[in-house]
């Protein structure tokens, strides 16, 4: 009797053992399940958030790019303006140019009777003037002359060239000079000191100092002067070539020609 009773305590502790395992399993599986749950939303929190990240990066460096394209369209704007402004100076600078190459012709076909004119008028000048330098004075006017019908020269040079002999003709009235030369008197040639005194009067005297001349710009010929002029004429001579102080001389000048 009592083994039996043994027998079925144990068995009933099996039982009940077995029975409180398998409700233990029950309990447990909704936990796991929502642990499982949990876990998984944590997982595509992260992955979504990785996401958010990379988005807020690219829009950052799309923000610093559009920044950086801002600035220089900005800057390109500027140099434009910049360029438009030279290109319409250019335009007028190239108009002013195409209105003087227009302007050429006209300029030419005025400029060359000009010039012509003011080589006779040097010409007449030359002739009309006192005989100083005379060889290289119508020399000069000559090659202007020939100048002027030559087409190797221009127009620009053919003009300077004119008025440095204008210019040239101008300083001789500025200064006295001195030269060596010739005279000739009554078919004679005389070797002579020629003195200038600018344009106002010009003399002769020998080389000898014994004689002196003064030119006469109402007959064209040379009349000869008073002893007494001797010295004063050697020392105007002695100082136009630097071979003497400045100092006063007294020489007798042509009279002044009435206005016509």
């Amino acid at each position: 009797m009592s083994k039996v009773s043994n027998r079925t305590k144990i068995a009933s502790a099996l039982v009940g053992a077995l029975a409180l395992a398998s409700s233990n399993l029950v309990v447990a599986d909704p936990l796991a399940d929502a642990q499982k749950a949990a876990g998984q939303i944590h997982a595509d929190a992260a992955a979504s958030q990785k996401k958010i990240d990379k988005y807020f990066d690219q829009a950052q460096d799309m923000l610093f790019e559009y920044s950086n394209v801002a600035d220089q369209r900005e800057s390109l704007k500027a140099y434009n303006d910049y360029l438009a402004t030279l290109v319409a100076d250019q335009n007028n600078t190239m108009k002013g140019i195409q209105d003087d190459i227009n302007g050429v012709d006209k300029l030419r076909q005025g400029v060359v009777p000009l010039m012509f004119k003011m080589v006779t008028a040097l010409e007449k000048f030359v002739s009309l003037d006192l005989p100083f330098r005379s060889e290289d004075r119508h020399e000069r006017v000559e090659n202007l002359k020939n100048l002027l019908n030559s087409a190797d020269v221009t127009l620009a040079e053919k003009f300077r060239m004119i008025l440095d002999a204008y210019s040239i003709e101008r300083d001789y009235g500025n200064f006295v000079d001195v030269e060596t030369g010739k005279l000739n008197l009554d078919g004679k040639d005389v070797l002579v000191d020629f003195f200038r005194l600018g344009r106002v009067a010009l003399y002769a005297q020998s080389l000898d100092q014994k004689t002196a001349w003064m030119y006469n710009t109402a007959t064209k010929g040379w009349d000869k002067l008073d002893d007494s002029y001797l010295r004063d004429i050697t020392k105007g001579i002695r100082i136009a070539r630097k071979q003497g102080a400045m100092d006063l001389f007294a020489l007798p000048i042509p009279a002044a020609e009435a206005a016509k």
